[in-house]
């Protein structure tokens, strides 16, 4: 769905990062404004994000070539969501005590929108105690704040002060501009593939990618749960404002799991967790030309577990990858696991499943065996976060 959103633009090397954002929002459809500091238009001329976001960009608060209309207070009454991008430390410290002396600032004031601050700057003004305390109020004030990233900075030191990657803002922005209010509700996430590792440098592991896992995590925090994701390694930036466990194996991801799993609502066991595990050796094995032979244990069965310890109004949601047999093994795993819900698909197409963007699923409950259409796997986790809702009230 489309929003509004206002991009600041203040005064620093990274501002040539906002052309990305700008661009990489306007192709998902959404309608953008720029705001520009005179600072900001000694790096990026405002004729880029003119192009870029195909509307007028403002800087000076007293520039009278606009329609008629006070554009501080417009801008502020349409915007979901106002981002700084980057947000300087000098800007950061006007908007942390309700400075407005130009377009941007006073445009920032005005809105009650959802509000996001990305910093960037030098290591050690970053890390002045003013900076850090001034970041501290605006987190109070109800303002999102992207952390800066470390690495080689403009000045030439290395450190934080890295404006965030764009990826991550543009995912950051469009989370913040689709969110609802808290339903009060925790749900616990799964995602990706686990490695079991048979020496130092080979594994066990599966094509997971963790897009499915992600793509659940964000639909439920823009729905208004509390998210914890629990993943496995995946190419993927880590998700602003979802709290993330990162593991390697299956013994892991149990341990995380069941650590936490009783608090929840929802559980969604999207991971692609290996089955078997070895012991791995201490150092790598040498090929002597004969077979090798390995011995595999089962790993801990972490859907069983969490089906035999479900406390009452707890949801559980279990997915099964099947290459026969659909419908029937994955009736049978969800009594055999004590699951509400079992999320059903084959590995028949590339274009479905393991690393792609879309899936065909069945959507099994004791009741009810639904074919969904393909769809984006964005779609899938709404649809099914929508069953839940409609049909287990009482959780």
């Amino acid at each position: 769905m489309s929003k509004c959103i206002v991009i600041g633009v203040t005064g620093g090397i990274a501002a040539y990062k906002a052309c990305e954002v700008v661009s990489a929002l306007r192709k998902k459809g959404h309608e953008i404004h720029v705001i520009m500091t005179k600072n900001a238009t000694e790096f990026v001329s405002p004729l880029t994000f003119e192009t870029l976001s195909a509307n007028r960009v403002s800087v000076d608060t007293f520039d009278r070539n606009f329609e008629y209309n006070v554009q501080h207070v417009s801008l502020a009454h349409k915007a979901d969501v106002f981002a700084i991008v980057p947000c300087s430390a000098n800007v950061l410290a006007k908007v942390a005590h309700g400075l407005a002396d130009d377009m941007l600032t006073t445009t920032f004031l005005a809105c009650d929108c959802q509000k996001l601050l990305c910093p960037a700057m030098n290591t050690k003004m970053l890390e002045n105690p003013i900076t850090q305390d001034n970041l501290k109020i605006c987190h109070g004030y109800g303002m999102e704040i992207l952390a800066s990233g470390d690495g080689f900075l403009a000045c030439g030191d290395i450190g934080k002060g890295r404006l965030a990657n764009v990826e991550v803002i543009v995912d950051a922005i469009e989370m913040l501009a689709a969110k609802k209010p808290s339903n009060h509700k925790r749900i616990l996430i799964s995602s990706g593939a686990t490695k079991e590792y048979l020496d130092p440098i080979r594994y066990i592991t599966n094509p997971s990618s963790g897009k499915t896992g992600r793509q659940w995590a964000k639909i439920a925090y823009n729905l208004g749960y509390d998210v914890t994701l629990v993943t496995g390694e995946t190419s993927f930036e880590d998700l602003p404002f979802i709290k993330t466990i990162k593991i390697t194996n299956a013994k892991q991801m149990f341990t995380e799991i069941k650590a936490c799993s009783f608090e929840q609502d929802i559980i969604v066991m999207s991971a692609a967790v290996a089955d078997f595990t070895c012991n791995k050796a201490e150092n790598k094995i040498k090929k002597d030309g004969e077979a090798l032979d390995l011995h595999l244990e089962p790993t801990q069965d972490i859907l069983k577990y969490l089906g035999e310890n479900k406390r009452p109004g707890q949801i559980l949601i279990g997915y099964a990858m099947e290459t026969k047999d659909l419908i029937a093994n994955a009736q049978e795993k969800l009594v055999k696991k004590n699951c509400d819900y079992i999320i059903a698909n084959t590995i028949s197409d590339e274009n479905k499943g393991f690393k792609a963007d879309d899936n065909e699923v069945v959507i099994i409950s004791k009741e009810n065996v639904e074919k969904l259409p393909k769809m984006s796997k964005e779609n899938i986790a709404r649809c099914v976060l929508e069953k839940c809702e409609r049909e287990k009230r009482c959780y």
